[in-house]
């Protein structure tokens, strides 16, 4: 996979109005890798985007009520089908983290590229996602050089009063045992 003007060639692109601009861009450090599925447990929809572009009708289900006014985003999602979708440029601050703290450091969305994996906490990721996963983090490691395996993390772990994501299924040594 390859990165250009800050977009991942290989997603398709769906812009997102949910990003700002970065505090520093020239402090990108941490990649956080989450998981979402809208609604919860049903995979394939369109619900993820449509939450991310400020779509979602809160009449469409009944969950989608209590979280259609929300303003969130994520630079990437990576489906189980293995597609993959952008909504962020790498060199914007989406907002995925929330209140948020990675080794002393608040506020990670200022330093960090947020991925989605659809997917939930008690299932586990399809092979497809971690080939893809790997493959996005090579491309960012490649592209933004202040970026390491070393700095990768799960929202559970920069949130943990919070966010359980992305879960006990989810397989750290898959990930971490790529790209050596």
């Amino acid at each position: 996979m390859k990165i250009a003007d800050h977009r991942l060639l290989e997603a398709r692109f769906i812009p997102s109005p949910n990003h700002d601009a970065r505090r520093r861009p020239d402090d990108l450090g941490l990649i956080v890798i989450h998981c979402i599925s809208l609604p919860p447990g049903q995979f394939g929809t369109e619900g993820i985007t449509q939450l991310f572009t400020n779509r979602l009708d809160p009449d469409a289900h009944p969950y989608y009520a209590g979280i259609a006014q929300l303003r969130v985003s994520a630079h990437l999602l990576i489906r189980r089908s293995g597609e993959i979708i952008q909504y962020v440029p790498f060199d914007r601050r989406a907002w995925h983290a929330g209140a948020s703290c990675y080794r002393g450091r608040e506020t990670c969305n200022d330093f960090s590229i947020g991925i989605e994996l659809e997917g939930t906490d008690d299932s586990p990721y399809e092979a497809i996602q971690y080939q893809h996963l790997n493959a996005v983090i090579d491309a960012l490691l490649a592209a933004y050089p202040t970026l390491s395996r070393a700095h990768i993390t799960g929202h559970e772990h920069i949130a943990p009063a919070r966010k359980t994501d992305p879960g006990p299924h989810f397989d750290w040594s898959r990930l971490r045992q790529a790209g050596r």
